[in-house]
């Protein structure tokens, strides 16, 4: 079923992986506050997959690897080594070019399940000067919910009635 699934999506058109990519940099990114103006693009996440689809987003955006820095967010008990040479692999850059990690203090009243050598924390990737980008993703957002709702959904109060 899931390689079924999988098959059915094909390849990803532009506009099809800027959607996509838009609405999860609106679910992990950073994000503008009216409390704290800060207009920069850091997406920050610990799936592979996703990692990698946005940086084939800001490829196709006509970013390359110098318009943006890269680093571990990692608990201090990880190897962070073996991530880092995990993260350069997804990414398709040399080791080197990973910034110091940002090490996560461990909370012994915790009870983490992301432990052992399957951990790799998260990768934060964040674009150089992308104050316009930024407000680009917002605006796309806005405009990926608008179209969304053209009208009330049928479960909302004033929207259609179901035929049953």
């Amino acid at each position: 079923m899931k390689n079924q699934a999988a098959r059915r999506v094909g390849v990803l058109t532009d506009r099809e992986l800027e959607l996509i990519a838009v609405a999860a940099y609106w679910w992990e990114g950073s994000k503008d506050k009216p409390y704290a103006r800060r207009e920069r693009v850091i997406f920050i996440n610990s799936d592979p997959g996703l990692i990698a689809l946005w940086m084939e987003f800001l490829l196709r955006q006509g970013f390359g690897v110098a318009d943006v820095r890269l680093y571990l967010s990692i608990h201090v008990s990880a190897d962070v080594d073996r991530a880092t040479r995990f993260w350069a692999d997804v990414v398709g850059v040399d080791p080197s070019y990973l910034r110091r990690p940002h090490l996560k203090r461990h909370n012994p009243r915790t009870v983490r399940k992301n432990t052992g050598d399957a951990y790799v924390g998260c990768l934060v990737v964040q674009l150089l000067g992308g104050r316009e980008f930024y407000q680009r993703i917002e605006g796309m957002w806005r405009g990926i919910v608008a179209g969304t709702f053209p009208r009330p959904p049928a479960w909302h109060p004033e929207g259609p009635s179901v035929v049953g």
